[in-house]
């Protein structure tokens, strides 16, 4: 049980503390600054972090108990979000008209499977532990998703 506090504790503050940053920091700039640029800003960083899930397929990585049901799913949604922010990003960089859908596309998709992911998990009631090294998936990069697929998702709405 403490275990799982823990994990809870350090989640949540991750979460409290990125939302502090995108709005002390990042959106403040963030409106101030082209759409597509600001898109661009948000989108990139997925391009690196999504493939990180796939972690949780790595014998070695994760332990044993591990459940399939939360592994597989994670891990293929990250990998498709990954995908997709890769694409979204070029369309933006070079400005294509379907730039914007993309983004939709991609910002939808990643965010549902971060919160299919912590659901999931939930669901078959995964000991914290049992993610071995990729601890710092869900406490110190979901988190700050999360909040950038947020600010996407505010960029998206505002007119242009």
């Amino acid at each position: 049980m403490k275990v799982l506090a823990l994990f809870g504790i350090s989640t949540l503050m991750s979460l409290v503390s990125s939302g502090v940053i995108a709005q002390l920091y990042a959106w403040p700039w963030l409106r101030t600054t082209t759409r597509d640029r600001a898109l661009l800003v948000l989108v990139a960083p997925h391009m690196f972090l999504r493939f990180i899930g796939l972690s949780f397929l790595v014998p070695g990585v994760v332990s044993s108990s591990l459940p399939t049901a939360f592994a597989v799913p994670a891990a293929y949604g990250d990998l498709v979000a990954g995908i997709l922010a890769v694409a979204a990003t070029v369309a933006l960089s070079r400005r294509k008209s379907w730039a914007s859908s993309l983004v939709w596309l991609f910002n939808i998709w990643g965010t549902a499977d971060l919160v299919f992911a912590f659901v999931q998990a939930l669901r078959v009631q995964i000991d914290p532990g049992a993610l071995g090294a990729a601890f710092f998936i869900p406490t110190a990069i979901v988190p700050p998703l999360l909040v950038t697929h947020a600010l996407i998702f505010r960029l998206l709405v505002r007119p242009k």
